[in-house]
């Protein structure tokens, strides 16, 4: 049976109910299941007012309705069938055709026995020529995700963002945290949930991809404004592990004159993993610690875990109150790593107060404003997701919500003490995220080449996925001697790389490792990697390192502008080119340059022994070389010379940006 009700559409036949009905301007929320529908808010804010144009029209057999609102429509026949088109009549996206002989169609909710739970499936049809975006971070170097399987869950340096682009005009978001898959092939595009309540899915049409993603950006939230500080340069490594240590880095990079907003201590700076505090043994007065920082104009952040290990002071209240993660069946540790650990439920909101009290006590409280959420897809021991419970649910059913709900945790309670413009740093993110002052990272990657080349498609199509702040290691996590030439070019080209992404911050395990040498519990447990300081790579490395930090320094205002956009409209600073250019079709197929902002244009350089590369300019602008002056014509490819103390860098339409020190 088909009919309207309050401006939804609403479809019934043997048990199922299908449901769609607008949300936000140009956009539909879906649900089906073959229960009752649940209003579930995991990622999706409410959607206000219908807008005046939404209407509901039943055919006079009732063999067919449609839903329009604004420029989408959606068609549903007899048998329940939805097609999407946009105003002018394009086919977007259709349900594929369930057959009698196949017995299968569009949607498959399926039954899970002895529950009231479903395995569902989504399928549409294919268009074999069209581009897909977005979906969050994978470590492949793919920008353009048409022909790919993804998993639907969070690993480290994989974060599963369900919000996917398309060049044929039109957004979805799979809104959904259930662990599952993603397949865009040729033949059928596919969405699957392994335990769900519901099939649950939001859809806008857009004429640019702009429009798009600000329509996504007013459902799901937007950034916070980052703050001035955070658009400079972070140091970090792995790990600084005294109070002392820390503070005689941050004096020699003022001693040197280089900028720096940032330093940061990592892991087991604590006696335990959950006491959340700093060990005295080796972090004495860490409110002196703060102050000193703040006089040389640095801001201190703090590496947070959510593991609880058995040892811990929090740990037996943490049980006893039902605030940990639970384990179905088998042991309870979760995660091994210096001790038997669990993890804290994020999705529980009094856990989430009472780790809060916590971090407001041993650091908030001593003058910490900035906050690294390590672990935070969480980190299992073994990813059976099937055996872990949540206090929202499942694992199996709202797994990938996690991380969310990790940010929002410190979020609302920094909020809560008076502060704006939270920005806290975390391994992982799911649909939502960014209104928590998420900054995503792309978690412990390897320091090579190859995988540089990973980062500029991860970093781009977490963009879209509407994570706005996002940023690597600059010279990746595992790996990467000092000393070695090699590594030195790689690492060269990365800060490269990192001057122009939405945040500047190296890090990384440097070789070789240096054992614990204390003998002390605690924070000695565990050593330390090589240095990891810009002076730590020789002479050449570290001039041209100096000239990235003062241009990045050069660039704040610019960015500030990006940063503005982002809070405002939902814009991400760092986007494909395709972003600024939909006009310009072979701006939709580059996938190894950006924009940061409208009028700078980066064509990092990826592979080693490279002093020169291609660049696509794309139509429709000038573009000037930032360092030769020269300009040129867009709406074709040149050859750019990249020597090692540069890579390529264009200025869009003569904007007068101070890339060279001799442009301020």
């Amino acid at each position: 049976m088909l009919q309207a009700q309050e401006r939804a559409l609403i479809w019934t036949y043997d048990h199922e109910t299908l449901r769609i009905e607008p949300w936000g301007p140009n956009a539909f929320r879906v649900r089906a299941s073959k229960d009752r529908l649940h209003d579930d808010d995991w990622a999706l804010l409410p959607a206000g007012e219908p807008a005046a144009n939404a209407s509901v029209t039943v055919s006079a057999d009732g063999r067919s309705a449609t839903i329009v609102n604004g420029k989408i429509r959606a068609d549903v026949e007899r048998d329940g069938r939805i097609t999407f088109t946009d105003e002018s009549g394009k086919v977007l996206l259709k349900e594929t055709q369930k057959t009698y002989q196949l017995k299968s169609g569009g949607r498959d909710i399926v039954p899970i026995p002895g529950t009231r739970d479903f395995e569902v499936t989504l399928r549409f049809e294919s268009h074999p020529d069209e581009k897909l975006f977005g979906m969050g971070q994978y470590q492949q170097s793919l920008l353009n995700l048409k022909g790919c399987r993804l998993e639907l869950t969070h690993r480290n340096s994989q974060t599963s963002v369900p919000f996917l682009l398309s060049d044929r005009g039109y957004g979805m978001l799979w809104h959904n945290p259930a662990i599952g898959q993603a397949s865009f092939n040729v033949n059928v595009t596919e969405w699957a949930a392994k335990s769900t309540k519901q099939l649950d899915y939001w859809i806008v049409a857009g004429d640019t991809p702009a429009q798009i993603e600000e329509a996504y950006a007013d459902a799901t939230g937007k950034v916070p404004m980052m703050p001035d500080y955070a658009m400079g340069f972070w140091q970090c490594k792995l790990r600084y592990r005294s109070q002392e240590e820390l503070l005689g880095v941050a004096r020699e990079h003022v001693r040197r004159g280089l900028p720096i907003s940032v330093i940061v201590i990592d892991f087991f700076h604590w006696p335990n993993q959950g006491d959340w505090t700093f060990d005295a043994a080796y972090w004495p007065d860490p409110e002196e610690m703060v102050r000193e920082l703040r006089e040389l104009g640095i801001e201190l952040m703090v590496s947070v875990w959510p593991t609880v290990q058995t040892e811990s002071v929090n740990y037996g209240e943490m049980v006893e109150k039902g605030y940990l993660v639970r384990t179905d069946r088998g042991i309870r540790t979760q995660f091994q790593f210096l001790g038997q650990n669990e993890i804290f439920d994020a999705t529980h909101p009094e856990a989430r107060k009472f780790v809060w009290e916590q971090i407001k006590q041993n650091y908030y409280d001593r003058g910490i404003r900035l906050f690294w959420l390590d672990e935070a897809e969480p980190e299992f021991g073994v990813y059976d997701h099937d055996i872990y419970r949540y206090d929202a649910g499942p694992a199996l059913q709202v797994g990938n919500w996690y991380p969310s709900q990790y940010s929002r945790t410190f979020y609302e309670g920094m909020t809560g003490a008076g502060q704006e413009n939270v920005i806290n740093l975390v391994r992982s993110a799911w649909a939502g995220s960014q209104r928590y002052g998420a900054l995503a990272w792309s978690g412990d990657i390897a320091s090579t080449f190859e995988v540089l080349g990973h980062q500029v498609r991860a970093g781009l199509n977490m963009a879209i996925a509407g994570i706005p702040w996002w940023t690597t290691d600059i010279g990746g996590f595992h790996g990467g001697n000092p000393d070695d030439p090699a590594f030195r070019e790689c690492i060269i080209r990365w800060f490269q790389y990192g001057t122009f992404c939405p945040v500047m911050r190296l890090h990384g395990d440097r070789s070789p490792y240096r054992e614990a040498d204390t003998g002390l519990p605690g924070g000695g447990l565990w050593g330390s990697g090589a240095d990891n300081e810009v002076w730590s790579y020789g002479d050449e490395a570290y001039g041209i390192f100096g000239e990235h930090m003062r241009l990045r320094e050069r660039l704040r205002p610019y960015l500030t502008e990006q940063m503005e956009a982002a809070h405002r409209k939902g814009t991400p600073p760092m986007r494909p080119l395709f972003y600024d250019f939909p006009d310009d079709s072979a701006a939709w197929d580059v996938d190894d340059q950006f924009m940061l902002g409208p009028d700078l244009l980066i064509a990092p350089i990826l592979q080693a022994d490279v002093r020169g590369r291609d660049v696509y300019l794309p139509a429709g602008a000038t573009w000037t070389d930032a360092y030769s002056g020269e300009t040129f014509d867009g709406g074709r490819a040149i050859f750019a010379d990249a020597p090692i103390e540069r890579i390529p860098v264009y200025v869009r339409d003569g904007a007068k940006l101070p890339i060279r020190a001799s442009a301020e």
